[in-house]
């Protein structure tokens, strides 16, 4: 049960996001259906850069799940303009420390004994602090430093009460997916609440440091035959669901590129390296850090190694499993796009989930075979000549091509954008000259080989099932024909003319009601700044509810 704070919170955020979709419904549903689209469309980039700047806002103040749902919609390229994208893209999960005292009280809860017992000395002063958690430096004890052979962690404790501050933030979050399941033309681009559980999806596991310390481990399982990588060792004697300890692995930040010179190291070098091993995270392991942000991969000193270095990674709360259906898919997309083929990309799409059932893909179609007609017969490396405008251009008609779509990118898929976005931007900033399509071009490459065989057997199949389908069509034709001819075949439409008729008419009857709660609401809104047509609006709308009401079939 909400009580006190939690119930105010609750309480705002359904108070934004009620305010937000009013004005949305006002400007982007009802002026256009009475004729000011016009309005609308001058007005859409400052609104949508205001909704965006008031929600930050309110994210930096509450914090909680409020910060990662900002982190999460700055992603949603699929369904949301880039206006809020664009500002989003910035929020950092970086909030006030608690105070020692209430992380002492919370660790030692966990951890059954005072921090003096568990470690030999506790920094009280955090390393950084999120909205779910902070992490702060000690020392094990004589007895865990010999049984685990580390000195120094990094001991990560939950903010107090951050399970309940969760609770609610995902309460408000489900009660307005309800809200916009209800309106036709959100339900029929975006699955809100499948929107929303996947997000808490993510969120529980984030809360959870026993899922953390495994999926650290499983990493580390991952790569423990590869040089290039490593990951923090899991003291599990000093983990609990609300309490991590990890080694503590700190070196130079792989975006300290003076740090990284002054220690012999060639930030462009790391560039390549990184985005290799980003890529073998997918194709190869099928588990992918999905948060490689500078604060979580350190570039390791190691002369032992061939290169005399190794990335070295942290905070593994948020990784994207690559499941057979999802690889598969993409396999089909890489086919596609060697092919030339839209209409195979488009299929590809379908398979993995992006295309919503209800979505037309005759548009996406033609825009796809116009990028292929101009950009389909270059490679990787020539792309880096084509006039970035043009680039621009393009991307910019596809952007306005998806968003009219029913598109709805997976958590998994998302999660996989996210991590290529974040370590192309990476890569880049190491080395200006860093083109991410060179190191995606052998495995493409290899899914395409992998795929071959599999390919032969689906054409062989499709042309027997094309050869029994050719062979009986003409015998299917003649029987069509010969009814035809004897007046045996015929069509009934008189159902389907009163069907229409009803459709008709309870369109008009909607209409009018939309067009009465349009001018009730505008008129409402007018009476302070134009109260001579905000009565004028308030009493016309009696005309088309009475319209609404008593109209007959």
């Amino acid at each position: 049960m909400r009580t006190g704070p939690h119930r105010a919170r609750y309480r705002r955020i359904l108070l934004f996001a009620g305010r937000a979709l009013t004005q949305i419904w006002w400007f982007d549903l009802l002026l256009p259906r009475l004729g000011l689209a016009g309005v609308a469309d001058r007005t859409r980039d400052a609104r949508m850069l205001a909704l965006a700047r008031r929600f930050r806002e309110l994210a930096v103040e509450l914090g909680g799940l409020m910060i990662k749902v900002g982190q999460f919609l700055s992603s949603r390229l699929d369904v949301l303009p880039p206006e809020i994208t664009a500002e989003l893209a910035g929020l950092q999960d970086e909030v006030p420390a608690v105070p020692f005292d209430s992380i002492r009280i919370v660790a030692e809860a966990e951890l059954g004994m005072p921090l003096e017992r568990a470690y030999a000395s506790f920094d009280p002063v955090p390393v950084a602090a999120a909205s779910l958690g902070q992490a702060h430096r000690a020392v094990l004890s004589e007895t865990d430093a010999a049984e685990t052979g580390l000195d120094r962690v990094v001991v990560k404790v939950q903010r107090p009460g951050i399970d309940e501050i969760v609770a609610v933030d995902l309460a408000a979050l489900r009660r307005v997916a309800g809200w916009l399941r209800r309106v036709r033309i959100v339900s029929d681009r975006v699955d809100a609440p499948a929107l929303v559980e996947e997000f808490a999806q993510t969120c529980s596991e984030e809360i959870d440091y026993l899922h953390e310390a495994a999926s650290a481990e499983r990493f580390d399982e991952a790569f423990a035959a590869d040089s290039r990588v490593d990951a923090p060792a899991v003291v599990w004697e000093r983990t609990t669901r609300r309490v991590l300890t990890l080694e503590d692995v700190t070196a130079i930040k792989i975006n300290d590129t003076d740090a990284l010179r002054a220690a012999g190291i060639d930030p462009a070098e790391v560039a390549q390296v990184f985005a290799e091993v980003m890529l073998d995270q997918v194709f190869s392991h099928s588990f992918v850090h999905a948060d490689p942000h500078p604060g979580n991969i350190f570039v390791t000193p190691a002369p032992a190694t061939t290169r005399g270095w190794r990335l070295t990674f942290i905070d593994f709360g948020m990784m994207a499993e690559v499941p057979d259906a999802l690889r598969d898919g993409l396999r089909s997309l890489i086919i596609a796009v060697a092919a030339r083929d839209s209409r195979g990309l488009v299929d590809a799409a379908q398979q993995i989930g992006v295309l919503l059932p209800s979505a037309n893909t005759s548009e996406l179609e033609r825009a796809l075979a116009a990028l292929f007609a101009r950009f389909g017969g270059m490679g990787f490396n020539e792309l880096r000549h084509v006039d970035p405008r043009e680039l621009r251009e393009f991307g910019t008609e596809f952007g306005e091509t998806m968003r009219a779509l029913p598109v709805q990118f997976p958590e998994k898929l998302l999660l996989l954008m996210r991590a290529v976005s974040l370590t192309s931007g990476m890569c880049s900033s190491l080395d200006p000259s860093f083109n991410i399509w060179e190191p995606v071009e052998p495995y493409a490459a290899r899914l395409l080989r992998d795929a071959t065989g599999g390919l032969v057997r689906d054409a062989s199949r499709q042309v027997v099932a094309n050869a029994g389908i050719l062979w009986r069509l003409p015998d299917r034709i003649e029987s069509t024909l010969n009814r035809l001819d004897n007046g045996a075949l015929t069509f009934d439409t008189s159902r389907l003319e009163r069907r229409l008729d009803m459709i008709i008419d309870i369109a008009r009857r909607a209409i009018s009601a939309v067009l009465f709660g349009g001018m009730l609401i505008g008129g409402i809104l007018l009476l302070g700044p134009v109260p001579w047509l905000g009565v004028t609006l308030m009493s016309a709308s009696a005309l088309p509810l009475l319209h609404a009401i008593f109209a007959r079939r």
